[in-house]
């Protein structure tokens, strides 16, 4: 059966999206396994626009479609890199703006580690990262001003920050204790550091 057009174009990508593909793979590898790039080493002159976005649910998207296949998101989220004046996928010879709606990744998993007696809360990312909450990747909520409404996010590399989701912060809730009983503040220890989670109502 032969395969339509529409079927082809979400199997491949267009030819400005394919050379950063070739230039990540040269770096990287074929399997995309091998440690982190060092972005923070390259400074590409050439610099552009190439429809590239990442949603707030963490779906990444080129020029209006959706990239549905796992292995070139991972391999993309491995070049992404913030700069002063927004996030870049950055390789030796080009450096392309991401638009991103809310955070580039998402915290879809928070688990709780003792490890000689000390809490660790080890994060897994939508693209695969897993490092522990601590002073190198920090937890910060924000409140929003007018509902009150919680948005936690945590440092995964270099400014780059992950959404925790729902499911993982109501975890982290769970885990929490008081910081301040009169103003009912609520925190979560971490590698031997405190970040703190809010207020809750008192009952």
């Amino acid at each position: 059966m032969r395969k339509t057009e529409e079927e082809k174009s979400k199997e491949t990508v267009s030819d400005p999206l394919q050379a950063v593909l070739d230039a990540l793979k040269t770096q990287a590898g074929e399997d995309g396994k091998r440690a982190l790039p060092p972005v923070h080493l390259w400074n590409p002159e050439h610099c552009g626009d190439i429809g590239m976005e990442i949603r707030k649910d963490g779906s990444w998207w080129h020029d209006g479609g959706i990239i549905g296949r796992q292995k070139i998101v991972r391999l993309f989220s491995t070049i992404l890199r913030k700069d002063d004046d927004g996030i870049y996928l950055v390789t030796p010879h080009e450096k392309v703006i991401v638009h991103v709606e809310d955070a580039p990744f998402i915290a879809v998993r928070i688990d709780r580690k003792m490890i000689e007696g000390e809490q660790n809360l080890v994060v897994t990312t939508n693209v695969g990262d897993i490092f522990v909450i601590d002073a190198n990747h920090p937890l910060r909520v924000s409140m929003d001003a007018e509902t009150g409404e919680p948005s936690p996010y945590v440092e995964v590399r270099h400014g780059l920050e992950a959404k925790v989701a729902r499911a993982p912060f109501y975890e982290l809730v769970e885990w929490s204790e008081p910081l301040d009983d009169a103003a009912n503040i609520i925190g979560v220890k971490s590698a031997g550091e405190i970040f703190e989670l809010g207020s809750v109502k008192s009952e």
